[in-house]
């Protein structure tokens, strides 16, 4: 009886992790990712602009400012000139439509580059903003040249020009919680 039991608790146990082995993805490889994240970090800490080093870099032949965020949010407000493709939407072929050269230089901003515009630029959870992952798959396509805005700007006092649509419906408030603050539990 007590060798069944432990055996029961043995294959819960195990179980789990076997199914885990048995089902292999090739599409889908997590430790290259975060093989190439830890790669990454110091040249994406390197390449990370001031606001300045962005409006005199973007105005420079050769240079496409990239908005990865939503088609929504990006009609909503964006930076003046700057192209479209969603991070959901990134594929070698949807890429190449946008950026033909992989050697271009590619600037980057997100939600989280702006305060003061929530119906535009709704905050992300600072780990996980938009920036570090377009970041992230730009490289792993084989885009080398990317530069990322690195401060929060105001967009009333920003120096980077923004185009604004303000005859869209306003989007649902997000519910936006601090990070240090727990998330509560479902019921």
């Amino acid at each position: 009886m007590r060798t069944m039991f432990l055996s029961g608790i043995l294959a819960a146990l195990i179980l789990p992790l076997l199914a885990e082995q048995e089902m292999p993805n090739p599409a889908i490889d997590y430790a290259e990712f975060a093989r190439l994240t830890n790669e990454l970090a110091p040249v994406r800490e390197k390449n990370r602009v001031t606001e300045e080093q962005f409006i005199k870099m973007a105005a420079e032949p050769g240079t496409i400012v990239l908005d990865a965020r939503t088609r929504g949010w990006f009609e909503r407000i964006h930076v003046k000139g700057a192209r479209h493709l969603a991070l959901t939407d990134f594929t070698a072929d949807a890429l190449q439509k946008v950026m033909p050269d992989k050697n271009m230089r590619i600037l980057i901003y997100c939600n989280n580059n702006f305060e003061n515009e929530p119906e535009g630029f709704a905050r992300k959870t600072r780990s996980v903003s938009l920036n570090i992952q377009t970041f992230i798959n730009l490289h792993a396509y084989g885009y080398r040249n990317v530069y990322e805005l690195g401060p929060l700007l105001d967009v009333n006092t920003t120096k980077i020009p923004l185009v604004r649509n303000i005859n869209l419906t306003p989007l649902p408030k997000a519910q936006v919680r601090p990070t240090w603050q727990p998330v509560p539990a479902p019921e």
